[in-house]
């Protein structure tokens, strides 16, 4: 299959799983937060002013959606999938939702802050720069952004490129699609890289158990 086409494939199997499997159990499978999160997100949520105005992007079932009521914000959650922000809003009828995907995020100097946690791994290699600037678009000047990048080892990418290969899939090296799913994990220096080229200025940096944490600014 060609990989424009298997990468629409991709982003429309993704929202049908999370509207029909996982929206109905995913708190009770996935809700715990961790420790690191929890606390660079009240990290995140100081450097923003009070009354702020704040994009929960790819929010799912509102995960953190308690951890911000207990601050004086305005809040935003977008998701590709219809289904999850339905959950989300029973959380908190007062914030606002839109089903949208990361890379079509359109706001333009709206948001003073914005957070994606536990998402990026979704976004294909090909759209990682349009959503880096979508973020900094919608961005208020000196915005702050905390978003987390999946990691794994090199053997798990070497494994799953190899795999992905023989099944005939068209993907490149970082991408693991083999058992239906979709997650790539881009190497750190290239996500540092591309913050650099789009005018991001990193606050703060973390390592938890699978993830790299970046707290960072828009110049």
């Amino acid at each position: 299959m060609e990989r424009k086409q298997w990468i629409i494939e991709k982003r429309k199997k993704a929202e049908e799983r999370y509207d029909m499997i996982f929206s109905s159990n995913y708190d009770k499978k996935w809700g715990y937060i961790e420790e690191k999160h929890e606390k660079l997100v009240k990290e995140f949520i100081k450097l923003i002013p009070h009354k702020g105005h704040v994009l929960d992007a790819a929010c799912g079932t509102g995960k953190y959606w308690d951890i911000l009521k207990e601050y004086n914000l305005k809040v935003k959650g977008i998701d590709q999938s219809y289904e999850m922000l339905i959950k989300a809003k029973t959380k908190c009828k007062e914030y606002e939702t839109d089903k949208i995907g990361l890379q079509d995020i359109e706001d333009v100097n709206v948001f003073d802050g914005i957070m994606c946690i536990d998402a990026m791994e979704n976004v294909f290699p090909e759209n990682w720069v349009d959503v880096i600037k979508n973020f900094y678009n919608a961005l208020k000047n000196e915005g702050i952004l905390y978003f987390t990048v999946e990691t794994i080892s090199k053997k798990e990418k070497d494994e799953g490129f190899t795999i992905g290969k023989k099944k005939g899939l068209p993907i490149v090296y970082g991408e693991v699609a083999h058992e239906g799913g979709y997650h790539y994990y881009p190497e750190i220096e290239y996500v540092k890289n591309i913050l650099k080229n789009e005018c991001f200025k990193i606050l703060k940096e973390s390592i938890s158990e699978g993830y790299h944490h970046f707290l960072v600014q828009k110049n």
